[in-house]
Protein backbone atom coordinates (compact mmCIF):
# COMPACT_ATOMS: atom_id res chain seq x y z
CA UNK A 1 0.00 0.00 0.00
CA UNK A 2 3.17 2.27 0.60
CA UNK A 3 1.68 3.56 3.78
CA UNK A 4 2.54 2.76 7.19
CA UNK A 5 0.09 -0.09 8.66
CA UNK A 6 -1.24 0.22 12.24
CA UNK A 7 0.94 -0.93 15.01
CA UNK A 8 -2.16 -1.27 17.07
CA UNK A 9 0.01 0.05 20.49
CA UNK A 10 1.02 -3.56 20.44
CA UNK A 11 4.69 -2.93 22.53
CA UNK A 12 3.22 -2.82 25.69
CA UNK A 13 1.00 -5.42 25.82
CA UNK A 14 3.50 -7.62 23.96
CA UNK A 15 5.97 -7.60 26.88
CA UNK A 16 3.42 -9.60 29.06
CA UNK A 17 1.49 -11.86 26.34
CA UNK A 18 3.34 -11.86 23.25
CA UNK A 19 1.26 -14.42 21.60
CA UNK A 20 -2.27 -12.52 21.53
CA UNK A 21 0.14 -9.03 20.44
CA UNK A 22 1.95 -10.80 17.36
CA UNK A 23 -1.89 -12.55 16.00
CA UNK A 24 -3.52 -8.91 17.18
CA UNK A 25 -1.28 -6.77 15.48
CA UNK A 26 -0.82 -8.85 12.40
CA UNK A 27 -4.84 -8.68 12.15
CA UNK A 28 -5.70 -5.15 12.70
CA UNK A 29 -2.48 -3.61 11.14
CA UNK A 30 -1.63 -5.78 8.39
CA UNK A 31 -4.40 -8.02 7.01
CA UNK A 32 -7.29 -5.80 7.73
CA UNK A 33 -6.16 -2.51 6.37
CA UNK A 34 -4.48 -4.52 3.15
CA UNK A 35 -6.97 -6.53 2.25
CA UNK A 36 -8.24 -5.32 -1.48
CA UNK A 37 -11.49 -5.63 0.08
CA UNK A 38 -11.34 -3.57 2.90
CA UNK A 39 -8.53 -0.80 1.93
CA UNK A 40 -9.00 2.77 2.53
CA UNK A 41 -6.66 5.49 2.24
CA UNK A 42 -4.80 6.26 5.63
CA UNK A 43 -6.28 9.81 6.49
CA UNK A 44 -10.21 7.64 6.45
CA UNK A 45 -8.80 4.81 8.02
CA UNK A 46 -7.34 6.45 11.24
CA UNK A 47 -10.72 8.69 11.34
CA UNK A 48 -12.72 5.55 11.09
CA UNK A 49 -10.90 3.67 13.60
CA UNK A 50 -10.37 6.38 16.20
CA UNK A 51 -14.37 7.40 16.15
CA UNK A 52 -15.11 3.76 16.87
CA UNK A 53 -12.81 3.65 19.76
CA UNK A 54 -14.66 6.51 21.41
CA UNK A 55 -18.09 4.81 20.04
CA UNK A 56 -16.99 1.17 22.18
CA UNK A 57 -15.62 3.21 25.31
CA UNK A 58 -12.02 2.13 24.06
CA UNK A 59 -9.72 4.44 25.82
CA UNK A 60 -6.33 2.91 26.34
CA UNK A 61 -6.85 1.31 22.69
CA UNK A 62 -7.09 5.11 21.58
CA UNK A 63 -4.64 6.25 23.55
CA UNK A 64 -1.99 4.03 22.03
CA UNK A 65 -3.67 3.75 18.36
CA UNK A 66 -3.20 8.04 18.34
CA UNK A 67 0.20 8.58 17.85
CA UNK A 68 0.07 6.28 14.75
CA UNK A 69 -2.43 8.10 13.78
CA UNK A 70 -0.91 11.60 14.00
CA UNK A 71 2.76 10.44 12.36
CA UNK A 72 0.80 8.62 9.50
CA UNK A 73 -2.25 10.81 8.84
CA UNK A 74 -4.02 13.23 10.79
CA UNK A 75 -3.34 16.74 12.09
CA UNK A 76 -3.94 17.47 16.37
CA UNK A 77 -7.07 19.64 14.95
CA UNK A 78 -8.67 16.84 13.22
CA UNK A 79 -8.26 14.20 16.03
CA UNK A 80 -9.40 17.36 18.38
CA UNK A 81 -12.56 17.32 16.21
CA UNK A 82 -13.37 13.79 16.43
CA UNK A 83 -13.04 14.01 20.46
CA UNK A 84 -15.42 16.99 20.00
CA UNK A 85 -18.21 16.04 17.74
CA UNK A 86 -18.44 12.33 19.95
CA UNK A 87 -19.81 14.59 22.73
CA UNK A 88 -23.10 14.78 20.63
CA UNK A 89 -23.51 11.14 19.86
CA UNK A 90 -22.09 9.86 22.83
CA UNK A 91 -22.68 12.70 25.81
CA UNK A 92 -19.90 13.73 27.97
CA UNK A 93 -20.00 11.40 30.51
CA UNK A 94 -18.02 8.56 28.13
CA UNK A 95 -16.06 11.35 25.98
CA UNK A 96 -14.39 13.12 29.03
CA UNK A 97 -11.76 10.73 29.08
CA UNK A 98 -11.44 11.01 25.36
CA UNK A 99 -9.84 14.60 26.59
CA UNK A 100 -7.13 13.87 28.87
CA UNK A 101 -5.66 11.89 25.69
CA UNK A 102 -5.91 14.64 23.19
CA UNK A 103 -5.66 17.58 25.65
CA UNK A 104 -3.28 19.91 24.11
CA UNK A 105 -3.78 23.81 22.99
CA UNK A 106 -5.19 23.92 19.56
CA UNK A 107 -6.47 26.33 17.22
CA UNK A 108 -10.62 27.15 18.07
CA UNK A 109 -12.26 25.72 14.77
CA UNK A 110 -15.89 27.30 15.82
CA UNK A 111 -17.82 29.17 13.08
CA UNK A 112 -21.49 29.20 14.75
CA UNK A 113 -22.41 32.17 17.54
CA UNK A 114 -24.88 31.15 20.20
CA UNK A 115 -27.59 33.39 17.88
CA UNK A 116 -26.34 31.48 14.04
CA UNK A 117 -26.42 27.88 15.86
CA UNK A 118 -29.60 26.87 15.35
CA UNK A 119 -29.90 27.96 11.61
CA UNK A 120 -26.64 26.85 10.78
CA UNK A 121 -27.35 23.54 12.00
CA UNK A 122 -30.66 23.48 10.54
CA UNK A 123 -28.89 24.22 7.27
CA UNK A 124 -26.59 21.19 8.20
CA UNK A 125 -29.41 18.79 8.51
CA UNK A 126 -31.09 19.82 4.82
CA UNK A 127 -27.83 18.92 3.51
CA UNK A 128 -27.43 15.78 4.84
CA UNK A 129 -30.81 14.36 5.14
CA UNK A 130 -32.94 16.21 2.58
CA UNK A 131 -35.61 19.42 2.70
CA UNK A 132 -37.86 17.30 4.76
CA UNK A 133 -35.41 18.39 7.66
CA UNK A 134 -36.41 22.03 7.64
CA UNK A 135 -37.29 23.56 10.59
CA UNK A 136 -38.79 19.93 11.44
CA UNK A 137 -38.51 20.78 14.85
CA UNK A 138 -42.54 22.69 14.18
CA UNK A 139 -43.95 19.72 11.71
CA UNK A 140 -42.85 16.84 13.85
CA UNK A 141 -44.75 15.27 17.12
CA UNK A 142 -45.13 18.43 19.64
CA UNK A 143 -43.54 16.06 22.43
CA UNK A 144 -40.28 15.88 20.28
CA UNK A 145 -39.87 19.31 19.35
CA UNK A 146 -37.59 20.68 21.97
CA UNK A 147 -34.93 17.42 21.35
CA UNK A 148 -35.55 18.04 17.33
CA UNK A 149 -34.55 21.70 17.81
CA UNK A 150 -31.84 20.60 20.42
CA UNK A 151 -30.34 18.32 17.69
CA UNK A 152 -30.31 21.62 14.79
CA UNK A 153 -28.78 24.06 17.63
CA UNK A 154 -26.56 21.64 19.72
CA UNK A 155 -25.57 18.56 17.70
CA UNK A 156 -25.75 20.03 14.28
CA UNK A 157 -25.07 23.92 14.54
CA UNK A 158 -22.71 23.12 17.41
CA UNK A 159 -20.48 20.44 16.00
CA UNK A 160 -21.36 20.58 12.52
CA UNK A 161 -20.61 23.73 11.54
CA UNK A 162 -16.72 23.62 13.13
CA UNK A 163 -13.68 23.86 10.67
CA UNK A 164 -11.04 20.96 10.40
CA UNK A 165 -13.28 18.09 9.34
CA UNK A 166 -15.10 17.87 5.90
CA UNK A 167 -18.96 16.77 5.53
CA UNK A 168 -17.61 13.91 4.35
CA UNK A 169 -15.45 12.93 7.32
CA UNK A 170 -18.01 14.19 9.99
CA UNK A 171 -20.96 11.73 8.37
CA UNK A 172 -18.26 9.32 8.74
CA UNK A 173 -17.29 9.08 11.70
CA UNK A 174 -20.53 9.80 12.92
CA UNK A 175 -21.89 6.22 11.69
CA UNK A 176 -18.62 4.56 13.37
CA UNK A 177 -19.33 6.57 17.05
CA UNK A 178 -23.26 5.14 16.23
CA UNK A 179 -22.34 1.26 15.06
CA UNK A 180 -19.80 1.35 17.46
CA UNK A 181 -21.52 1.81 20.52
CA UNK A 182 -24.23 -0.55 19.68
CA UNK A 183 -28.19 -0.67 20.06
CA UNK A 184 -28.93 2.39 17.62
CA UNK A 185 -29.60 1.10 14.20
CA UNK A 186 -32.30 3.05 13.46
CA UNK A 187 -30.30 5.99 13.73
CA UNK A 188 -27.01 3.73 12.00
CA UNK A 189 -29.27 3.17 9.12
CA UNK A 190 -30.03 6.75 8.78
CA UNK A 191 -26.42 8.46 9.06
CA UNK A 192 -25.35 5.36 6.61
CA UNK A 193 -28.22 7.35 4.24
CA UNK A 194 -26.89 10.21 5.20
CA UNK A 195 -23.35 9.26 3.96
CA UNK A 196 -24.83 7.74 0.69
CA UNK A 197 -26.57 11.18 0.27
CA UNK A 198 -22.85 13.53 0.60
CA UNK A 199 -21.85 10.63 -2.29
CA UNK A 200 -20.45 7.78 -0.44
CA UNK A 201 -21.26 4.63 -1.77
CA UNK A 202 -22.04 1.19 -0.71
CA UNK A 203 -18.90 -0.54 -0.82
CA UNK A 204 -17.00 2.36 0.85
CA UNK A 205 -19.41 2.16 4.08
CA UNK A 206 -18.72 -1.58 4.10
CA UNK A 207 -14.63 -1.02 3.68
CA UNK A 208 -15.28 1.26 7.37
CA UNK A 209 -16.72 -1.59 8.40
CA UNK A 210 -14.14 -3.58 7.72
CA UNK A 211 -11.65 -1.51 8.64
CA UNK A 212 -12.96 -0.94 12.54
CA UNK A 213 -14.16 -4.68 12.94
CA UNK A 214 -10.75 -5.36 14.72
CA UNK A 215 -11.95 -2.63 17.37
CA UNK A 216 -15.78 -3.32 18.01
CA UNK A 217 -16.15 -7.15 17.48
CA UNK A 218 -17.96 -8.94 14.86
CA UNK A 219 -21.65 -8.64 16.08
CA UNK A 220 -21.59 -5.11 15.90
CA UNK A 221 -19.76 -5.01 12.32
CA UNK A 222 -23.00 -7.31 11.14
CA UNK A 223 -25.20 -5.25 12.69
CA UNK A 224 -23.53 -2.08 10.66
CA UNK A 225 -23.65 -3.96 7.83
CA UNK A 226 -27.10 -4.70 7.67
CA UNK A 227 -27.65 -1.17 8.37
CA UNK A 228 -25.75 0.12 5.38
CA UNK A 229 -28.03 -2.47 3.32
CA UNK A 230 -31.54 -0.75 4.06
CA UNK A 231 -29.86 2.27 3.93
CA UNK A 232 -28.71 1.38 0.17
CA UNK A 233 -31.98 -0.48 -0.15
CA UNK A 234 -34.17 2.44 0.86
CA UNK A 235 -32.22 4.41 -1.63
CA UNK A 236 -33.02 2.08 -4.86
Amino acid sequence: MGEKTLACGMEALAAKDPEFAERFAYFAGEAVPSDPAAELPARERYLAVLAALLGCQGVDEFRAVLPEALDAALSPVEVKEVVYQACAYLGIGRVRPFFDVTNEVLPAQGTTTLETRGTAGNQKQIEYFGEGMRENWKAGAPERATVNRWLAENCFGDYYTRGGLSDLDREMITFCYIVAQGGCEPQATAHAGANMNLGRDRDFLYRVVMQILPYIGYPRSLNALTCIDNAAASRA
